[in-house]
């Protein structure tokens, strides 16, 4: 099976280096909050161009403590997308937000069009929660209007862009602060669970890893009510001498996957979604759009040929039950293109260690492809 994600064989690439750092942290003696996180937080701040990085236990955590870090009330309305990781509006409401939704673009980005309308309209709202879906940034000149124009805080959703840039502005500079997930399908992607804060403001920096850590100041000193949400000695040694080191490798891997299934899947039948110009994705996911009703059609053709397939993400926010039961939100635009987006998306196999043969028998059995029906015709 060509598989979404390639565990096994990322395994045979990194065992002996990862086996090293388990070793160099249990024969420390320490697990929590010591070298290997300090040394990790450092690396990433370097590699990622921003001041301060605070490790943390998931991305979840990230987007929830660095909302609070902000200044975050109870009830205070946060602009966000439709189409993402439920964590992402979980993490709004487990801070006390108000989740306020707008539509996505043809991209499946947050419209930062309509954005801009509905922070003209509604000026309570001063939060703003976009992501940088499927390793594609949004615009990151856009972005920044946005936030001067209306004076937003902002933590930008870097859970699946990590390394991804739109004119030549890096995802996650522009926001006050970013939130990143080391999810172990992520392309910077631990053994675990973890994620981390950034920021280039050492004051947002101090107070997250109070909040992280039972918001304590000093041992026993509880200045805030914080969580215990920390990034572990363990992760952090794989993530600093195993993955990050091997992240670059791993991007332009991907990237060139990418790109041939742009050159070369034809089939009018699906519709690809190449990025916009000035951007520069990491392909953390290949989402096609096929016609409605065509995508169990193609998922099982590509099935039988030994293609694994996802879908992200067959129901959007404002639609999950959780969301729906007694919790305040807004859906401030009809979100058309996001229920789209759930209906038709499929992600093709896209990850470091797929062979050329396998990227093009995937091309091939797409470019193969037929419908039962012609409901797929665009």
């Amino acid at each position: 099976m060509i598989s979404q994600n390639d565990f096994q064989r990322r395994w045979v690439a990194i065992e002996q280096p990862v086996l090293n750092a388990v070793q160099r942290v249990g024969r420390s003696g320490r697990y929590i909050l010591g070298e290997q996180v300090q040394a990790f937080e450092s690396l990433l701040a370097k590699r990622w161009g921003i001041g301060h990085a605070v490790g943390v236990a998931n991305g979840m955590d990230a987007i929830e403590i660095g909302l609070r870090c902000l200044g975050l009330s109870p009830g205070d309305k946060v602009l966000t997308t439709p189409l993402s990781a439920f964590a992402t509006t979980l993490a709004i409401i487990r801070a006390g937000g108000v989740p306020v939704f707008v539509d996505v673009d043809e991209s499946g980005g947050i419209a930062l069009d309509q954005c801009c309308e509905l922070l003209q309209q509604d000026p309570e709202i001063r939060h703003f929660v976009p992501v940088h879906l499927y390793g594609r940034p949004l615009d990151m000149n856009q972005l920044k209007k946005l936030k001067d124009d209306f004076d937003l805080s902002i933590v930008e959703d870097c859970a699946q862009a990590i390394g991804a840039s739109h004119s030549g502005i890096s995802v996650g500079t522009v926001g006050q602060l970013a939130a990143t997930s080391f999810y172990p399908t992520k392309n910077l992607g631990a053994l675990g669970d973890g994620g981390a804060i950034l920021t280039d403001d050492k004051k947002i920096a101090t107070k997250a890893r109070v909040l992280r850590n039972y918001g304590q100041s000093a041992h026993n000193v509880h200045d805030q009510l914080g969580s215990n949400s920390r990034l572990d000695e363990l992760q952090a040694a794989i993530l600093c001498d195993v993955m990050l080191p091997n992240l670059e490798a791993w991007i332009a891997l991907r990237r060139r996957t990418a790109q041939l299934y742009l050159d070369a899947i034809r089939n009018p039948l699906i519709r690809m979604c190449p990025p916009s110009t000035g951007s520069d994705p990491v392909w953390h996911l290949f989402p096609i759009l096929v016609g409605k009703g065509t995508r169990d059609s193609l998922r099982g053709h590509l099935r039988e040929r030994n293609i694994d397939t996802a879908i992200h993400y067959p129901r959007i926010i404002p639609d999950q039950s959780a969301l729906t039961k007694n919790i305040p939100f807004k859906v401030s635009f009809e979100p058309t293109n996001a229920r789209r987006f759930a209906a038709e998306e499929l992600s093709l196999p896209i990850h470091p260690f797929l062979i050329e043969t396998e990227i093009l028998q995937v091309i091939d059995a797409c470019n193969k492809w037929e419908p039962h029906s012609s409901a797929g015709n665009w």
